[in-house]
């Protein structure tokens, strides 16, 4: 075959639509589960599963900002945590507190985001370790605060972020809330991190932080915010899990690792420059199908974290094999 016919080839393949892999492996595990349970074909099945998955793909989406940006959030699960016990702690029986103590945990998010940020930026801790402080204070500020074991309860005005359906609604007969909080904040993260000057600054970072800051790229101030969006999404999906787990002194307990996971898997690279929000979403959505794959065979819970180590191994191994294939 000549040189040209060798250039038109490549061109015709660089034309093809790529199909990031991880939307194939979800629609082929979705398929899995319906041949195990056919009812998860039925409006009760798929909303219960996108409502189970929803504060983990919440979670995964904010994580990716931090991800593409070059570093890990590894205190989004103490956040989680946190988030649901504070939130107990502080409304003490009262459902009128409701909104004020949401609103608080928001800002206690932004916060823990911020000095996340400013420890990474300023004094030059890397992020795995500064996270991992992080993570050790805000479980130990839990425990503390609730004095080893959660008091009181979350009112039903808490709960309704999480537990509860809309009755008859066309074509899908039920929607939970979860659900629509969870296309709402999917699409505003898209937006910010593939639609905004923000977003391809994050990108910039992740691929070569020298060559952003040449370019004018304010780094730690795009770090910092990329730090806060982890961490809101975070306390976003503490709200939701209270919602309808409860209050537990482990509710966020692994959420970090799942989440990077769940990036990993969307095609997220962990040296940074490259990610996607609705694959990260995607990514969480697989993890969740393997997880009730599993359940519907009748394994038990070791299996799962055994195999969420293997897929978070494989997936870093094959982006690592990737990026040096590529020299990107």
């Amino acid at each position: 075959m000549s040189e040209a016919a060798l250039s038109r080839s490549e061109k015709k393949k660089r034309r093809l639509p790529q199909i990031n892999p991880v939307y194939i492996v979800l629609a082929v595990l979705l398929i899995a589960i319906v041949i195990q349970n056919v009812s998860f074909l039925e409006p009760q099945g798929y909303m219960n599963f996108l409502k189970r998955s929803a504060p983990l793909a919440i979670l995964a989406a904010g994580s990716v900002f931090v991800i593409v940006a070059g570093g890990f959030d590894l205190s989004v699960g103490a956040l989680i945590t946190l988030t649901v016990i504070g939130s107990s702690m502080l409304l003490n029986n009262n459902p009128d507190a409701t909104w004020w103590v949401i609103l608080l945990m928001l800002g206690l998010g932004v916060l823990v985001g911020c000095i996340n940020g400013l420890i990474v930026c300023y004094l030059r801790v890397p992020s795995l370790i500064a996270t991992l402080g992080m993570m050790i204070t805000l479980n130990g500020a839990a425990l503390m605060w609730s004095g080893g074991s959660p008091r009181g309860y979350l009112p039903d005005s808490f709960r309704f972020f999480g537990r509860f359906n809309f009755q008859d609604v066309p074509i899908f007969q039920l929607l939970p809330v979860a659900v629509i909080i969870l296309i709402v904040l999917g699409f505003a993260l898209y937006w910010l991190m593939h639609r905004t000057n923000f977003g391809r600054m994050v990108h910039a970072i992740g691929d070569n932080p020298r060559a952003a800051q040449l370019a004018g790229v304010p780094v730690e101030r795009v770090r910092i915010l990329a730090f806060v969006v982890s961490s809101v999404s975070a306390v976003i999906a503490g709200v939701m899990l209270g919602g309808f787990a409860g209050v537990s002194t482990d509710v966020g307990s692994g959420y970090e690792l799942q989440a990077i996971t769940a990036a990993v898997l969307g095609g997220a690279q962990l040296l940074g420059g490259r990610g996607s929000v609705p694959a990260a979403i995607a990514g969480a959505l697989t993890l969740q199908a393997i997880f009730t794959l599993l359940n519907f065979l009748g394994l038990p819970k070791p299996v799962r974290d055994v195999v969420q180590g293997v897929i978070l191994i494989a997936a870093v191994a094959l982006a690592m094999y990737r990026r040096k294939k590529t020299g990107r």
